[in-house]
């Protein structure tokens, strides 16, 4: 398919950040300048700088306002400095602009950047807005901590559904999801469940499902059998480490951050402070980002140029230190002379490598829509009652607990991080001073946040610290709410 000549400039934000982010991003500009891409960088500052001029997330206020207004974001990597008290920028922006989607293709480039895996390709999309990085944490008692995992319908939905329209715009012939369903049956479940329903819309496309331990040990073993994979927050961020290192650095692999209104580029290592302003950086990883940034706003011209130069350049051997070998490199290059190199290569495309073609399938244009969500009939049926409690014999902290009743309510199970331990539990089993204590409706009568209440006095004027509550509900008449392991 012939591609059109894209004539508008489209404004986007440039930020320069932390550490090699000048070097690298300076050599991604000139590249995207030299091969015509039609853009209009706008700077903004971020990052350790605007940290410590007190700006807690790394951005000043007003640059929201740019970044809203562009929709459009090519950012090299910061450093966020230590301590408390200061945000993620990535989450931040992530979260705060709604950038669901994390895209990141891990290709090798063999045998020109060593790698074990020569037929790797592959691309993570992993969900960007959720999970245990929604940060919701909690010192409960002197001895334990929790992370809320959340997991919600319409997020999981959007993240399968970009999956797979991703898979068709790519040509891509596979999708598969990793979870961890067998152990988080509600979270994860929810996530395989919306796999399987969502995946028999797409009747062209492959699926299968893995639990993420598995999944992850395979990709390392045999990239070259996956295609597209799916999955979480947290599971996404590690294997999309793992496939870029194995593909033979993490300093050549690009990232997208997409949302409704709203995308992000950039590459996916750090700021590498250790070599900052030595002039050695290589980059690859951010100007791959950028080639991803112009197939999003549509100039697939420049997009096509750009990557094709670029696979010459590693071709022809011209290596940055960290991919530089004896036996695969002919020339051992400075951040400027591989900006120069690719540069003289725009037109080229590669010999040995496969060339990539950018059609019209590729373009922005991937548009996600959430089925409503239909409202279930919601019965409250009883209470987790979590204590600080300092004994160490579940028996007795239950004799004396089940003796406090209210309204029909009555203390059912006893667990420890989510062990049962009573009634019957074992000796051995290890616990802290987290006791979580499910009380139940034991009548027919309608269970009201009143009749908890009444509950929780009771508890309270017992003598017992309640750190937290979470009330149990039915829906549809089905639990929404996990048994004790042990049950």
């Amino acid at each position: 398919m012939e591609i059109s000549t894209k004539t508008e400039k489209t404004p986007i934000v440039v930020a320069y950040g932390d550490g090699i982010g000048p070097e690298i991003m300076s050599a991604t500009l000139d590249i995207l300048h030299a091969a015509g891409a039609n853009i209009e960088p706008l700077e903004i500052k971020i990052g350790e700088k605007v940290y410590m001029e007190g700006f807690t997330s790394g951005i000043k206020p007003n640059d929201w306002d740019l970044l809203r207004k562009t929709g459009v974001m090519l950012k090299a990597p910061i450093t966020t400095p230590q301590g408390g008290g200061y945000k993620s920028l990535n989450v931040s922006i992530r979260k705060m602009l709604g950038l669901y989607a994390n895209v990141r293709p891990c290709n090798s480039y063999s045998p020109f950047v060593r790698t074990h895996h020569p037929m790797m390709d592959v691309v993570i999309i992993r969900e960007n807005e959720e999970d245990l990085y929604a940060g919701i944490e909690h010192q409960q008692t002197d001895e334990v901590i929790q992370c809320l995992k959340l997991v919600s319908k319409p997020g999981t939905e959007k993240i399968i559904r970009y999956a797979f329209e991703y898979a068709r715009a790519y040509g891509r012939k596979k999708v598969t999801c990793f979870s961890k369903d067998n152990i988080m049956k509600m979270t994860d479940g929810l996530f395989h469940r919306l796999f399987n329903e969502i995946g028999e819309e797409y009747p062209d496309i492959e699926k299968e499902h893995m639990i993420i331990d598995i999944g992850a040990a395979k990709l390392a073993d045999s990239p070259e059998k996956f295609d597209v994979i799916v999955t979480g927050n947290l599971y996404g961020d590690i294997i999309s480490d793992i496939a870029a290192q194995i593909t033979g650095s993490v300093g050549i692999a690009g990232s997208a951050n997409i949302g409704e209104t709203f995308a992000m580029f950039e590459a996916i290592h750090g700021s590498a402070p250790d070599i900052a302003g030595k002039g050695v950086a290589n980059p690859s990883g951010l100007l791959l980002g950028a080639v991803q940034m112009l197939v999003h706003i549509g100039d697939l011209q420049a997009a096509e140029k750009i990557h094709n130069a670029w696979l010459k350049t590693i071709e022809d051997g011209i290596h940055t230190a960290d991919i530089y070998t004896q036996k695969h490199s002919l020339q051992k290059v400075n951040t400027r002379e591989f900006t120069d190199a690719v540069i003289a290569r725009l037109g080229q495309r590669p010999e040995k490598l496969k060339p990539i073609t950018y059609s019209a399938d590729s373009k922005k244009g991937i548009r996600i829509k959430v089925t409503p969500t239909v409202r279930a009939k919601k019965d409250l049926v009883g209470v987790d009652v979590f204590l600080q409690w300092n004994g160490n014999n579940a028996q007795s902290l239950g004799n004396q607990l089940i003796q406090i009743t209210n309204a029909g309510l009555k203390l059912t199970m006893i667990t420890n991080r989510g062990v049962k331990v009573y009634p019957d539990g074992y000796p051995e089993t290890f616990c802290t001073d987290h006791w979580r204590c499910r009380y139940k409706q034991s009548d027919s009568n309608t269970l009201t946040y009143d009749k908890v209440l009444g509950l929780l006095e009771k508890i309270h004027s017992a003598g017992f610290e309640i750190i937290k509550t979470e009330n149990l509900y039915n829906f549809n008449g089905e639990a929404g709410f996990s048994a004790g392991q042990g049950q």
